[in-house]
């Protein structure tokens, strides 16, 4: 039962209808849902905390200095649970998979009657599922490949999508970061940076919240409004409490 992959072998006419037809489907969605995390985060993290520290009237290098910090942390961090994340999914799968094809070596008969039942939910008589079970018992890769995706519902992680899952959030983090800490570069005075900061970041989270409806395929105003007001609550919220504690 080794990875190979296996040739697929269908009619000229089939094979041809299909080499003619041509589907749109969206299929980079672990990237997108990367970038998400990452922008999300990285937009509204530093935003709150240099609205916080404006609140409590520090300068601009220091409001610079520490969002710069927290924006290296955390795009550290938020890389290393990306990582694990994509890491513990492909461990889970390489467990699975030697369970299952154990499975299919010492308990043949079980794991067919498992196929047909699976076929069988979907509305397939016995008649008609009886040579799918016989085809796949005749090809334990095919036979493997077929229960893991339609019996524990576990498709082939890509080898490299730990590395790739934790370099996206992390880079998506920083360019989130930076934007509500781009005022207090130019501006000294935090007090007016904050103002700025809070317009440039506002729009920023309504353009990103579009987008990840957009994409996400949700409405992409009301994603554009939520994403916007859950900016401007947390940032709201920690120059509130760092106005009320430093009085």
């Amino acid at each position: 039962m080794g990875g190979q992959e296996q040739a697929i072998s269908l009619e000229p006419e089939k094979q041809k209808l299909l080499n003619e037809h041509s589907e749109k489907h969206f299929t980079a969605g672990e990237i997108v849902r990367d970038i998400i995390i990452g922008v999300s985060d990285g937009l509204t993290v530093p935003f709150a905390l240099a609205a916080g520290l404006s609140g409590a009237n520090a300068t601009s290098s220091i409001v610079l200095t520490a969002g710069i910090a927290e924006v290296a942390a955390g795009a550290i961090s938020m890389g290393l649970g990306g990582y694990l994340a994509a890491k513990s999914e492909a461990d889970h799968y390489k467990r699975e998979l030697k369970r299952e094809q154990d499975e299919i070596i010492a308990v043949p008969d079980t794991e067919a009657a498992e196929v047909a039942e699976i076929l069988a939910q979907y509305g397939i008589e016995a008649h008609e599922y009886g040579p799918v079970v016989n085809a796949l018992r005749k090809n334990p890769q095919a036979w493997l490949d077929f229960m893991m995706k339609f019996e524990l519902g576990l498709e082939k992680p890509d080898p490299r999508r730990a590395l790739h899952s934790a370099m996206t959030i992390a880079i998506a983090y920083i360019l989130g970061g930076v934007v509500p800490l781009i005022p207090y570069m130019f501006i000294p005075n935090a007090a007016e940076a904050v103002v700025i900061s809070v317009v440039v970041t506002l729009f920023a989270l309504l353009i990103f919240g579009y987008a990840k409806g957009y994409f996400t395929g949700n409405r992409p105003f009301r994603s554009a409004f939520e994403t916007t007001l859950i900016g401007a609550i947390a940032s709201a919220a920690a120059f509130g409490l760092a106005k009320a504690f430093h009085a």
